[in-house]
């Protein structure tokens, strides 16, 4: 005779239900599909707006530099403090995009970003903590709530071609670094137009990209059987990890952006056209377009940190090579290309060897802005290092020694990753 199954009490139900929630696999992020497209459509036209945006902080240097604003080491602390902002905010960024607030950071950073440009088209370039503030701790606020959620929202709709997904999307901080810098130089320098509305058309620009952008990307978050993001204390305690992020932080970030930061400056010191200085910037993030993709694509095949650490060595021998630049148009343009390429791969590839190293895709967030967080320390200082080396009579030596090295200096960390 069969007898009827005896019910289960409620802690039984709850203990059931939580070993089967244990128990089952991961589900993976999917591998691309309509929305993936476009949200590494959007991701692309917001790294463009912000990221490529800072990469034309060139033409500022030179332009608060020449009008005696500042001193170099000055003015290359609001471009450092904004681009340090921009990656440091990734943690607590990376942290909500893993509970799952990623719309409404992304709408409030733009928010606040827009803002800042359109603040610095009203301030006087001759009171330095007007352009301090709206150039350096406004807009890298903005940027920080923004640019490591649209790398880091990638990786819940790709799988296998993450890295290249990552690497297409931080391609257009090279697009903007082509754009910006020669529409601030030529609006800027038109005497009809000024410093006022030739900042403020860059601010629509934005304005609309961000728009864009926003409509576009969406999350996807993975399902997995971890609660919670890892706390902090975890992550330090991840060898491989947080050896090779100090890695990056301490060493190669400090001279990595010396080039984007003097570059124009240095030509137009060394006697060069300044009509054609104008277009240096421009060259060099052109040619970091095709260094954010081709080395994605061999890191599948060398590995990630295998291809980062060559391309790092190989911009620690180009700053080297300045020694031997001069005002020549070939030289300057050849410099400009190479160190376009390489430095565009190592940025390209930082986010995806993160990436690579996370156990459960719950924590990409708060490990991809925890990375970027500790990189800012070298963001952050390294420009004015340089710009206190090459003080008021312009040794041009001291700087590039100094971000030569630093950048070297990397490879022999590359065994931590």
């Amino acid at each position: 005779m069969n007898s009827s199954p005896t019910p289960l009490s409620s802690s039984e139900i709850q203990d059931h239900k939580s070993k089967t929630t244990h128990d089952e696999p991961l589900r993976q992020s999917p591998e691309g599909g309509f929305k993936a497209w476009c949200t590494l459509i959007g991701g692309f036209l917001a790294i463009t707006a912000v990221f490529g945006y800072q990469n034309a902080f060139g033409v500022y240097q030179d332009v608060y530099v020449r009008s005696h604003a500042a001193s170099a080491q000055a003015v290359s602390w609001i471009g450092s403090t904004q681009l340090a902002l921009m990656v440091a905010l990734g943690l607590p960024a990376g942290k909500l995009l893993d509970l799952g607030y990623f719309k409404v950071m992304t709408v409030i950073g733009s928010t606040i970003y827009v803002f800042s440009i359109f603040m610095l088209s009203i301030a006087h370039t001759s009171k330095y903590y007007q352009l301090f503030l709206s150039q350096g701790l406004a807009a890298g606020l903005g940027a920080g709530l923004v640019y490591v959620l649209v790398l880091a929202v990638q990786s819940h709709h790709w799988r296998r071609f993450r890295p290249v997904a990552m690497g297409s999307v931080i391609t257009g901080s090279s697009v903007g670094g082509i754009i910006f810098p020669i529409m601030l130089n030529n609006l800027i320098a038109n005497p009809n137009v000024g410093f006022a509305w030739g900042v403020r058309a860059s601010a629509f620009v934005c304005l609309g990209l961000l728009i864009v952008a926003n409509i576009l990307m969406t999350a996807n978050p993975p399902k997995t059987r971890k609660a919670d993001p890892p706390k902090l204390s975890v992550l330090f305690t991840d060898g491989a990890y947080i050896f090779g992020v100090l890695g990056n932080a301490a060493v190669a970030d400090w001279g990595l952006f010396f080039p984007y930061f003097y570059f124009q400056l240095y030509a137009i010191v060394k006697g060069a056209d300044p009509t054609f200085s104008f277009y240096l910037l421009a060259i060099l993030n052109g040619s970091s377009i095709p260094g954010r993709i081709i080395p994605n694509v061999l890191s599948q095949k060398f590995g990630v940190f295998n291809t980062m650490a060559f391309c790092t060595f190989a911009c620690g021998i180009l700053i080297f090579g300045l020694f031997g630049v001069d005002d020549s148009v070939a030289a300057l343009v050849i410099f400009a290309i190479l160190y376009g390429f390489f430095s565009g791969g190592f940025i390209s590839l930082l986010a995806p060897g993160v990436a690579s190293l996370v156990q459960d895709e719950s924590e990409m967030g708060i490990r991809l802005g925890l990375a970027y967080c500790i990189a800012s320390l070298g963001i952050l200082t390294g420009n004015p290092i340089a710009g206190a080396l090459l003080g008021e009579t312009f040794p041009w030596w001291r700087p590039i020694v100094f971000g030569a090295v630093s950048g070297t200096i990397f490879r022999k960390h590359r065994h931590f990753f």
